[in-house]
């Protein structure tokens, strides 16, 4: 009874926020002149979870739903980043420029090699980790050794990466055709593109396995270990937290080098698995999404994949969601942004249901 209590303690508010949110957005698209209901199915057959009219050939509802995986992949890291950072009281907002620069890093290396996938995926793997750690550990150095904000450092650094890399991109890896960087080798991708399953073509991710199995890891580190422990100290108070013996400046170094390590994975299984390719002059939204993703699964990496799914299914089903149901893509991003409000309010939100609850308890107390 009380694992249940303590479980039902810590989902009913993010599950407040998932329904006041689809609730306001029902009313936005409604006074728009749309059904919110046909809207929110249209959502769901863009994410595969729910039957289309029609397919093309080689398609069904699996292959849709087999592309919303590949989709949501790279969401589970960069969600687990910004989660890492805050359990130590630190806010990692550069994690598109982390996934950046691991995704250029690793296509020029192993995406424009003619290695072979047994040495070229593992190796993608292996540099996305090592680059979005490096870019984390800076961050947080800069905080410890300088006490540079790192809210600030790491939107510098976005701005930094996404402009350098694209003039290496249009300089030396750009595409004529697409202006993009060019596609790297199928070797070292991490989506099986257009495989043959039966008599359907499907995306087969194969992060999906690695991003399950980080979500478990994640978990274990911040609940079951000594550096968990100290990283939630960090979080809470830093002057206790060095008061009772612990390396502060160590602790924010190294949850600010695994937080851009869960990033480097997001980067890697984005550009050299999603898409493929880089799109110069562009930080992509994932990054900035994952806060939300973060802060509605409660900053619990079992929480985080829910939320994901939840996100990631607003975002890729809105296209369908304005062919099939007429209602323009901006209103998947406007849900977003209210979730995303709030989830930002759960602190206050439990404090006020904390407080009520104390009220209610007294005055039964003082009544009998």
């Amino acid at each position: 009874m009380k694992k249940f209590t303590k479980l039902w303690n810590a989902v009913k508010i993010p599950l407040l926020a998932i329904l006041c949110s689809l609730v306001a957005g029902g009313v936005i698209i409604a006074v728009t002149g749309s059904n919110p209901f046909k809207a929110y199915y249209a959502l769901l057959q863009g994410g595969g979870l729910a039957p289309k009219s029609s397919y093309a050939s080689y398609k069904s509802m699996l292959t849709d739903f087999m592309s919303y995986v590949n989709y949501f992949t790279p969401m589970i890291f960069a969600a687990l980043a910004v989660a890492v950072a805050l359990r130590a009281g630190l806010f990692n907002i550069g994690v598109s420029g982390q996934m950046l620069a691991a995704g250029f890093t690793a296509s020029i290396v192993v995406g424009y090699s003619s290695l072979n996938a047994v040495l070229a995926k593992p190796l993608v793997v292996i540099i996305g980790l090592i680059v979005g750690g490096l870019v984390g550990a800076l961050i947080g150095f800069l905080k410890y050794r300088f006490n540079i904000n790192e809210v600030v450092s790491s939107i510098m650094l976005n701005y930094t990466f996404q402009y350098v890399i694209s003039f290496f991109i249009n300089t030396f890896f750009v595409d004529p055709v697409s202006r993009q960087s060019k596609e790297i080798s199928v070797a070292s991708r991490l989506t099986l593109m257009d495989t043959m399953v039966g008599n359907l073509k499907m995306d087969i991710p194969l992060g999906i396995i690695l991003a399950l199995l980080t979500v478990v890891a994640v978990w274990f580190l911040l609940e079951k270990t000594k550096l968990g422990y100290e990283l939630k100290a960090v979080g809470y108070s830093r002057s206790a937290a060095k008061y009772a013996g612990i390396k502060v400046g160590r602790s924010m170094v190294l949850s600010m080098t695994i937080s851009g390590a869960l990033a480097g994975l997001a980067g890697v299984t984005y550009y050299l698995g999603y898409v493929g390719s880089i799109q110069p002059k562009v930080l992509i939204s994932t990054g900035f999404d994952a806060i939300a993703v973060s802060l509605l699964g409660n900053n619990n990496p079992f929480g985080i994949v829910f939320s994901t799914i939840l996100i990631t299914l607003i975002s890729k089903g809105s296209t369908y969601m304005k062919s099939a149901a007429g209602v323009d893509a901006e209103i998947a991003s406007v849900i977003t942004g209210i979730i995303l409000l709030f989830s930002a309010c759960n602190a206050y939100i439990k404090w006020k249901m904390e407080r009520n609850r104390r009220e209610k308890t007294n005055k039964t107390k003082e009544d009998k």
